[in-house]
């Protein structure tokens, strides 16, 4: 059976987004910058919160963070408005090494499977161009995904077509290939061991947090918990004493669940 032509598979690409911008209805952009709801944070960031229309990337400490990290982006993502869908965008690596994201995982951290467009994608240049496509669309509340290798100009288009659309981008990239870029914030992300109830079950899922790159804002360091049934950060109440340590911490329970396998 013949290969389908370049053009052939660009009118199919052309095809699948003219159809979901029928079924989605439009988010028109947000704008406004999206806060933590925590001041220790927010007062960091320019306008009290992280920009709508630009690129953000997540950075796990280590390749074991790497769920921790996914589980950070979910929880963000969850104080966004719920009248529309998100699209993350999964390529094949990600598949292969993590599995998909699972809807338990998801619902622990208080996020709706329901709302997750999940994108498949063969290619890094797949990647790239639906989430370019996606943003421009202004059908989702928000776009993210994980892309393992990112130029100074490809992120650059990423972050021009983020500021067109008024979305965030929120970009999970590994630690181990990273490179400079137009990036409005980037988060180092570690797993910190997670505050547990009596009979050692998970009650909030807890991560280490380093702003290491802030236009416009100030650089800083946490360790927060979150709330799934508030959709609520907090510091953790080792913060108490304002030395931060920098010990690894344990991965919790939580950002594991957020996977399956496949």
């Amino acid at each position: 059976m013949p290969k389908p032509s370049a053009l052939s598979r660009a009118r199919n690409h052309a095809t699948v987004m003219a159809e979901l911008r029928c079924l989605i209805p439009r988010a028109q952009g947000w704008r406004k910058p999206l806060p933590f709801g925590l001041a220790a944070i927010d007062s960091y960031l320019p306008e009290g919160g992280l920009a709508c229309g630009a690129l953000h990337e997540v950075v796990p400490e280590a390749q074991a963070a790497f769920p921790a990290a996914l589980g950070f982006i979910v929880a963000l993502l969850t104080r966004l408005s719920r009248a529309y869908p998100l699209i993350f965008v999964m390529p094949a690596y990600g598949r292969h090494e993590y599995g998909r994201p699972h809807g338990h995982g998801l619902n622990s951290l208080g996020f709706d499977p329901a709302r997750l467009i999940l994108v498949e994608t063969a290619h890094r240049k797949e990647t790239l161009w639906v989430m370019a496509e996606a943003l421009r669309s202004a059908a989702p509340a928000a776009v993210a995904g994980m892309i393992d290798r990112l130029d100074l100009k490809t992120s650059q288009k990423l972050h021009l077509a983020a500021t067109d659309a008024g979305l965030p981008l929120l970009l999970l990239r590994p630690a181990r290939t990273l490179e400079a870029s137009a990036t409005a914030t980037r988060w180092r992300i570690g797993a910190a061991a997670a505050a547990r109830d009596r009979f050692g079950l998970i009650t909030r899922p807890r991560w280490r947090l380093r702003l290491e790159r802030c236009r416009n804002g100030r650089l800083g360091e946490w360790v927060v918990e979150y709330d799934h049934v508030a959709h609520r950060f907090s510091l953790a109440a080792a913060l108490a004493d304002p030395a931060l340590s920098r010990r690894a911490g344990d991965q919790s329970a939580s950002d594991r669940s957020i996977w399956q396998a496949g």
